[in-house]
C-alpha cells in the first residue's frame, strides 16, 4: 500500500512538473507587417508572415525561452497595438527613433539602413538628394521616419502619404508620382523581384535618414526586454543574426555606431 501511495505521489509530482513546464513556456504575440519584403511579408503559399524579422524573433524566442505567434498588422497600427496590449512584441522594419522611444522600449539595434529612392525606369537622371527633385510630387509610407524630413524640407510640390510601399511603387510605375521614398532594402528587394518592371532604384541617391531597426516592447516589460537583449547578444556573437541577414540577401549594415 505504501509503495502504491509512493508511486502515486511520484507520478503526481512528475505530472505537476510537466504541467508546470508547459504553463511556464510563455507564448507571446508578435506584430509584423505583411508588405515589408524582405523584413516581413505575407507568404501566400503558407498564408503566414515570413522574413528577416520573423526569423529573428523566432531565434530570439528559442534562446530566451518563449514561443511566438506572429500577427499581420499595418505598419501605422503596430505601436498602438503594442501599447494597447493586443500584441507583446513588434518585430518589423521599424527604426529606433527618439520619438518612438518615448512610447515604447527598443532592443539593441539589429540592422541599419536609410531611405531609398525609386523613379520611373525611363527617368535616367542620377539623383543625389532631395534638392534634385525640387517642386515634384513624391510619395512615402505613413508612420515611417522618412515622412517628416520630406515635408520639413519644403522642397516638394506635394508629399503624398501611402499605407504600403507597394502602393508607392505602383504610383511611380504608373506615372502618378515623380518619385517614391521608402526603406532602401525593401525597395531593392521589390525591384530585384521584377514585380514592377517600370521603376528603378536610384543607386546614386544618398539617404538623409540612416537609423537602426530593433525589436520593441512596452516600457513596462523591462524583464522581457532584458531577455531579448541577452538573446540578441548571443545571436550576434554566434553568427546566427548574420546568417539570417545573408539568407534574405541584405547588404552590409549601414551602422554608424
Amino acid at each position: 500500500m505504501r509503495r502504491r501511495l509512493a508511486g502515486l505521489c511520484l507520478s503526481s509530482t512528475l505530472l505537476l512538473g510537466i504541467l508546470g513546464s508547459a504553463v511556464g513556456a510563455q507564448s507571446l504575440k508578435v506584430g509584423a507587417t505583411p508588405t515589408g519584403l524582405p523584413f516581413t511579408f505575407l507568404d501566400t503559399k503558407t498564408n503566414t508572415i515570413q522574413g528577416v524579422m520573423v526569423d529573428l524573433v523566432n531565434a530570439v524566442g528559442k534562446e530566451a525561452g518563449f514561443t511566438v505567434a506572429v500577427e499581420p498588422l499595418q505598419f501605422s497600427t503596430l505601436i498602438p497595438a503594442l501599447t494597447a496590449s493586443k500584441i507583446d512584441i513588434i518585430s518589423a522594419a521599424m527604426f529606433i527613433t527618439p520619438q518612438r522611444k518615448e512610447v515604447v522600449a527598443f532592443s539593441a539595434p539589429v540592422y541599419s539602413y536609410g531611405e531609398g529612392l525609386i523613379v520611373p525606369k525611363a527617368d535616367t537622371k542620377d539623383y543625389m538628394s532631395f534638392a534634385d527633385l525640387k517642386g515634384e510630387t513624391v510619395g512615402a509610407q505613413v508612420g515611417t521616419a522618412f515622412v517628416e524630413p520630406l515635408k520639413k524640407s519644403g522642397l516638394f510640390g506635394e508629399v503624398k502619404i501611402y499605407d504600403t510601399i507597394p502602393d508607392i511603387i505602383r504610383d511611380v510605375n504608373s506615372g502618378r508620382l515623380k518619385a517614391g521614398f521608402a526603406d532602401a532594402p525593401i525597395l531593392a528587394y521589390y525591384v530585384k523581384q521584377g514585380a514592377f518592371p517600370g521603376v528603378r532604384l536610384v543607386e546614386t541617391f544618398k539617404p538623409t535618414v540612416v537609423a537602426s531597426v530593433g525589436l520593441s516592447v512596452r516600457k513596462t516589460d523591462a524583464d522581457l526586454l532584458a531577455k531579448i537583449d541577452k538573446a540578441l547578444a548571443k545571436l550576434k556573437a554566434d553568427g546566427t543574426l548574420q546568417a539570417i541577414l545573408t539568407k534574405w540577401g541584405l547588404p552590409p549594415s549601414a551602422d554608424r555606431s
